[in-house]
């Protein structure tokens, strides 16, 4: 997973960066897709090295609640190098930085959420910054998800669904959930989801691997269960402020990493 550029500073001439157009959009919505970042062959290795730790017994693989397969994979950049050096990809820490301002950022959490065919369990409605916020004490929103997705996203097999433009009004009221699925997760209510995909509409991004995907922390979205026969696996790193970080440190390491190294 080698991938360079020749300066560490952010550029206008970057091929990483994002444009003026793609920017005002990101402002906009919340939400960016951006196609054809990461090759078939990078995205055959990352999945090879999945395997492997999906194998692995261990807590950073948390598993359905009626299935018992392995939901998310967690904390894979200690894990295995390829992550290790994934997590510092450019294609991934440029347009975040350029979005963020060029601040020192960290790996917040390095994860896949896997949907296995016919046992992928929803994600209900929320946002990231109400779990952030209330379990790790992170101030701001400011967290940015980047999503690599590692197979074909289709209409079929559980994939993102995000409300653009939540984000403008400020977070939106959340209960915690500890129930509906075997990980717990502060929740968006029916009749808060109702009002703002009235206003706003819905978007799904569908892709095919190596399709990279940008929200903010405060953009609501979910995911359906996969009732389809096809997998649908995608790679999330998920970047804060290094002056943003945890204030709270009551969650295990690899549901939100203490290490605030600025990655590079």
């Amino acid at each position: 997973m080698e991938h360079n550029i020749t300066h560490p500073a952010l550029s206008a001439l970057s091929t990483d960066a994002l444009n003026s157009e793609q920017l005002q959009a990101f402002e906009r919505d919340g939400v960016i897709v951006l196609p054809g970042r990461f090759s078939a062959d990078e995205v055959e290795s990352i999945n090879a090295a999945l395997v492997e730790l999906i194998a692995e017994n261990v807590p950073e693989n948390i598993r359905e609640k009626s299935s018992g397969v392995v939901r998310t994979a967690m904390g894979l950049h200690l894990r295995h190098e390829l992550f290790r050096r994934l997590v510092n990809d450019p294609r991934l820490l440029v347009p975040a930085r350029q979005t963020l301002g060029g601040v020192p950022i960290y790996a917040q959490q390095v994860k896949v959420n896997a949907k296995e065919p016919f046992t992928g369990e929803q994600w209900q409605w929320h946002y990231d910054f109400a779990t952030h916020h209330h379990e790790d004490g992170v101030p701001e929103p400011l967290a940015l998800n980047l999503h690599i997705f590692l197979d074909e996203v289709t209409e079929f097999n559980g994939p993102l669904m995000f409300i653009p433009g939540s984000h403008l009004d400020g977070p939106a009221p959340t209960s915690l959930d500890t129930t509906t699925t075997s990980f717990p997760l502060w929740t968006v209510g029916p009749d808060v989801v109702s009002s703002l995909a009235q206003r706003n509409a819905l978007v799904c991004p569908k892709g095919p691997p190596g399709t990279m995907l940008m929200f903010g922390d405060s953009v609501v979205h979910a995911s359906p269960p996969n009732m389809s026969p096809w997998p649908r696996r995608i790679f999330s790193l998920i970047v804060n402020p290094v002056s943003n970080r945890q204030r709270s440190h009551r969650r295990a390491d690899h549901l939100h990493h203490r290490d605030t190294t600025p990655l590079r």
